[in-house]
């Protein structure tokens, strides 16, 4: 346990006042960051966190600190959130990660690839204003057989509804004369959509975050809070404490932080931490559900076989094992949908998952892909990387969409539950943002 001692709070208390983000890192970093522990893959045991984890007789001990602004989380979403509230409404922000650093969730692991129309608009221009590496290439839903026609008429006249603009039927020689290496029947074209180097994108808005009085707190958890009148507070532990906790003694917050606003951005634990909010209504909080998805890569190839995004018709669960580029041109075929159950509460707050990929895994690749690309050579899939899809909705279920959650649902004064941030998260993060900035500044 850290100990804390008078004139640290002191300290403490001086910097997030009137924070100077470097001084104010530093002290967090000391506090939170003493120990910098190795990232795990899998985790050894089940431990999950319920009320009778917590001692409350003990919090009056705790230290408490009186914040503005918390984002729980520096994924992309969190990160975006954090540099609008203090980039845009002038709030001082404190971020807090239970990993090493920015961006080791779900952000990292995904396929880079823009959709969101509002979201797309957004990130298109900041793009561009900070030379953030990016290319529009366009994307082709394609209809491998006759019978997937329909979808993919369904498919333009949701786009339609929703403002895509630029969408185009394709008959299947037009889609081929585009890309030779493509095999389909019909397509639909989407000009606009894109890819991004996602590190860079992050990057710049931590940098834009931290420059307008941002603090990021590394290695640092959000175990729980309570609400005390119509607020929540929070506690907080250092990250490896939570990682060696044995589930039987109870859990003691190093911390108690009491924010004006609280943004829940924690990703694929942002269900599980809200139903350690004590006296926030759990009937608010959605079942959450994981898909795990692996990506693999083609090797031995020269030159790019495809120069745009290739999709084949949604899967449940996903959008299919569709084709995404990376800048450099690389070829990736993935996702496909694992779903996965009984995450516990420890690997989801720290993100101890097996992200390793089994080559075995590509002999249901093969006749996915050879759908669309019949041309695809035994032997020639690389294991590249897998990634984990928070969502609302399980199989066989009606894909739902984000739940941006405020105060007008469960009830608490300044607090936002962001669940299911997945596909397209990345493209609608700026979106989001704006979207929860909204919801926590009424004036």
């Amino acid at each position: 346990m850290v100990k804390f001692k008078e004139n640290t709070m002191k300290s403490i208390t001086r910097i997030l006042t009137k924070p100077n983000p470097l001084i104010a890192n530093s002290l967090l970093q000391n506090l939170f960051s003493r120990s910098h522990p190795k990232h795990s893959s899998s985790s050894t045991s089940i431990r999950s966190i319920s009320s009778s984890a917590y001692n409350y007789t003990q919090l009056e001990s705790v230290p408490k600190e009186s914040v503005d602004c918390v984002v729980i989380g520096a994924g992309v979403v969190g990160i975006a959130v954090a540099r609008e509230l203090s980039l845009k409404h002038g709030r001082e922000v404190l971020v807090v990660e239970s990993g090493p650093t920015f961006g080791t969730g779900t952000s990292s692991r995904n396929s880079e690839a823009l959709f969101c129309v509002r979201g797309r608009k957004l990130l298109y221009r900041y793009c561009k204003e900070h030379e953030i590496p990016h290319e529009q290439v366009g994307k082709l839903i394609v209809a491998t057989r006759s019978s997937e026609i329909p979808k993919l008429d369904a498919l333009l006249n949701r786009g339609i509804e929703n403002g895509v603009d630029g969408l185009r039927l394709m008959e299947g020689y037009e889609a081929m004369k585009l890309e030779p290496e493509l095999h389909c029947v019909k397509a639909l074209l989407s000009p606009a959509s894109g890819i991004i180097d996602t590190h860079s994108l992050m990057l710049s808005l931590v940098g834009e975050a931290e420059s307008h009085g941002t603090t990021f707190s590394y290695n640092a958890s959000v175990i729980g809070g309570h609400r005390e009148g119509n607020k929540i507070q929070l506690h907080i532990s250092e990250s490896s404490a939570l990682k060696s906790w044995d589930a039987s003694s109870p859990l003691h917050p190093e911390l108690i932080l009491n924010p004006k606003l609280v943004v829940n951005s924690a990703g694929l634990s942002a269900p599980s931490l809200a139903r350690q909010f004590c006296g926030l209504d759990s009937g608010v909080i959605p079942t959450p559900y994981y898909a795990r998805g692996c990506y693999f890569t083609l090797s031995n190839v020269k030159t790019p076989l495809f120069h745009h995004l290739i999709y084949p018709m949604p899967e449940d669960g996903g959008l299919g094992v569709h084709v995404t580029l990376d800048l450099n041109g690389q070829v990736k075929f993935g996702p496909d949908v694992e779903w996965i159950d009984c995450i516990d509460d420890i690997s989801s707050f720290l993100n101890l998952f097996d992200y390793s990929v089994c080559k075995d895994r590509s002999k249901q690749f093969y006749p996915e892909i050879r759908k669309y690309y019949p041309n695809l050579k035994d032997g020639s899939l690389e294991p590249g990387y897998s990634g984990i899809r928070p969502k609302v909705s399980g199989p066989k279920q009606v894909p739902a969409d984000f739940l941006v959650q405020g105060e007008d649902i469960h009830g608490i004064t300044g607090l936002v539950n962001l669940f299911g941030i997945e596909s397209p998260g990345l493209t609608a993060s700026m979106a989001i943002a704006e979207d929860v900035a909204a919801k926590l500044i009424t004036n």
